[in-house]
């Protein structure tokens, strides 16, 4: 194989794809990264950052707050009427997609990864050296092994298997509170439930509101596709989303959308030998789950396993053992969450009940610890 080859390319610039980048690149590996984005955009998340993620980022020497990250301290559930609120387990912060992926890019530059940006792949194929990616205009880059980071967006030749829930669609819209609002949601998640799918509040940097949001396809269509009557339908449906949302300033032309999502993916055996990350490798439904620290553990865990020589098949195993309990409880709660909302209720004769749910789809320390050995941890738990 030429010498001119590098070792590892990664596809995908997201929050997976930089950090394993990045430790790579620290370990001394030749590393090109390949993003389809040009410059910086929005994407669909809800934008929360768990203790796990904050201190996967702080062990890339990337602190969210000093990009501005917002604290969250605890959670609300609303229906028609407000549920139930409790703090949350542990600290939290808020942080867009935007800030957050532009800074991990920029790190993976600084240390040494060869990104290249406005590069999509429409191919991958396996040679007898390795891997080889062809993009839309026919460049190609080749490497002994391929970390596939494109998010929620399947490559043609390498589409994600079905999931558990299948019918829902993501939509996402930044909102400028009122004075009033702001000072009513400040450190707090904010859930609602319509009927049909949910929705969570919460505020970012930059005194901005993410509205982000799981609807299925059947209440979707009832609502003839339409952006303003999903709107109306969950205002209609909570009391306290039409109390937060009055003389709110939407920010983005249009929301954000996303569809085809296999919520409830776990690893698979990667026998084709790409490793996956992020939600390649497993989907967690938003706000029922911690999708950000997952991408960031499985980066890290990556870069710690391909270094003392493992596989992707053996990457893929140890995932679906760390990642299979969370996703599928995470995956149950989205079920009662769009379908059964009245059982919801059982949050007003036990508040705890939503602390010790955030507790248990977390990351568990000793999965984080083989990702990140030297990861120190108070009594707290706190990174």
């Amino acid at each position: 194989m030429s010498e001119s080859f590098p070792e590892v390319l990664i596809v995908g610039g997201g929050p997976a794809g930089s950090a394993l980048g990045i430790a790579l690149a620290r370990r001394g590996r030749e590393v090109v990264l390949l993003e389809q984005s040009a410059a910086a955009h929005h994407k669909v998340c809800g934008e929360f950052l768990s203790y796990e993620a904050v201190g996967y980022l702080e062990s890339l020497g990337l602190p969210p707050r000093a990009l501005g990250a917002v604290a969250i301290h605890g959670v609300r559930l609303h229906a028609r009427t407000t549920i139930a609120a409790c703090a949350l387990p542990f600290s939290a912060l808020s942080l867009t997609r935007f800030a957050l992926d532009e800074a991990l890019l920029t790190l993976a530059l600084r240390e040494g990864v060869e990104v290249h940006r406005g590069w999509r792949v429409e191919s991958l194929t396996q040679t007898q050296y390795g891997w080889q990616a062809r993009a839309t205009g026919g460049e190609e880059h080749s490497a002994r092994a391929v970390f596939l980071a494109t998010g929620k967006h399947d490559l043609s030749s390498y589409r994600r298997p079905r999931g558990t829930q299948n019918n829902l669609v993501g939509f996402k819209m930044y909102f400028r509170l009122t004075v009033a609002q702001r000072q009513a949601l400040d450190g707090w998640v904010e859930l609602f439930l319509f009927p049909g799918g949910y929705a969570g509040l919460q505020m970012v940097e930059g005194e901005q509101t993410n509205l982000c949001l799981l609807v299925t396809r059947e209440w979707l269509a009832r609502c003839g596709g339409a952006w303003a009557a999903l709107l109306a339908h969950m205002r209609g449906a909570s009391q306290p989303l039409a109390e937060r949302l009055d003389g709110a300033t939407p920010l983005l032309a249009k929301p954000l959308a996303v569809s085809s999502i296999p919520y409830g993916m776990l690893p698979g055996n990667a026998a084709d030998g790409l490793w996956r990350l992020g939600d390649q490798a497993a989907v967690i439904p938003s706000f029922a789950g911690d999708g950000m620290a997952m991408a960031l553990h499985g980066a890290l865990l990556s870069a710690e396993m391909y270094e003392r020589g493992a596989d992707a098949a053996e990457f893929a195993q140890a995932m679906r053992a760390q990642y299979c309990t969370q996703v599928q409880l995470a995956t149950a709660i989205s079920r009662i969450m769009v379908s059964a909302p009245a059982a919801a209720q059982a949050a007003r004769l036990w508040p705890g009940l939503m602390g010790r749910i955030a507790a248990r789809t977390r990351i568990p320390l000793a999965a984080r610890k083989t990702a990140v050995p030297e990861m120190r941890h108070n009594g707290a738990g706190q990174v």
